[in-house]
């Protein structure tokens, strides 16, 4: 595969990362997780928990429970944001500023086009559902329109939070590139991903949920929490994936320079 098919290919896994978060997202998982397993994160996490707390007593009497990860509650959408933030890192070491910025108009421009398109089809007359008996049309209706209308205000958050988000990986990460004359690739992909997913996480879940009577403050705070722990996590798990892939999207560029000057 050429590196310009590479390319192609990693554009495509972003945009297709950043529109299933979005489509995704309205599920919220949750699940309990085996003691021996929660007690480390918990440790680990503490001092972003009692921060938490603390912005927490500013606007709401509900603390989070410091017991974090015996149960998670998050959303599914969460899985798609690390390989996001993944594949600009690899695509900023192998091909640069220019090319990561490029990669974040598309997807922009992308997600725009689907909360057009989306929009469009809430408004648009209902004539039958696949597979749906004629009895089922109304409550598919609505349940097709309230989901849909709720993901296009969630799009429209995605679309600001990832843009500002991604804006300052590329800074951040290039910046550290500077700084560490191009060594430590993992202390420059977790450098930038730690800050970034903070602007993400508050961001989106401020443009997309709050409301001074149904959703205040400090209940987005509360849902801010579990995004960035887990976007830390994934960032984490994902630095020799960062590696693996500079590794790959490099392999094979010198015989094609040579081809190029061949030809």
């Amino acid at each position: 595969m050429s590196t310009e098919r590479k390319r192609q290919f990693l554009l495509g896994i972003f945009v297709m990362s950043l529109i299933l978060a979005n489509m995704l997202g309205a599920k919220v998982t949750m699940f309990d997780v085996p003691g021996w397993l929660a007690a480390p994160f918990n440790v680990i996490f503490f001092p972003i928990i009692w921060l938490f707390n603390q912005i927490l007593s500013l606007t709401a009497n509900d603390p989070l429970a410091y017991k974090f990860f015996n149960t998670i509650n998050v959303s599914v959408g969460i899985l798609t944001v690390p390989l996001m933030f993944l594949v600009t890192d690899v695509v900023e070491e192998v091909w640069g500023r220019k090319v990561t910025k490029d990669f974040v108009r598309v997807g922009v421009i992308s997600m725009l086009i689907m909360i057009v398109i989306t929009w469009i089809s809430v408004q648009l007359p209902v004539g039958r559902f696949a597979g749906a008996a004629p009895d089922q049309l109304e409550p598919l209706t609505n349940a097709y329109n309230a989901f849909f209308s709720t993901s296009i205000r969630m799009a429209i958050a995605s679309v600001i939070a990832f843009y500002l988000a991604q804006m300052h990986d590329i800074w951040a990460f290039n910046f550290w590139k500077k700084k560490t004359k191009g060594r430590f690739l993992w202390l420059r992909n977790n450098l930038s991903t730690l800050v970034s997913q903070i602007v993400d996480s508050t961001v989106f879940m401020f443009v997309a949920f709050y409301h001074p009577t149904n959703f205040p403050a400090g209940l987005v705070i509360k849902l801010v929490l579990p995004y960035y722990i887990f976007k830390i996590l994934f960032a984490l798990i994902d630095t020799p994936f960062a590696y693996l892939g500079v590794w790959w999207a490099r392999k094979g560029g010198g015989k094609e320079k040579k081809l190029a000057k061949a030809e």
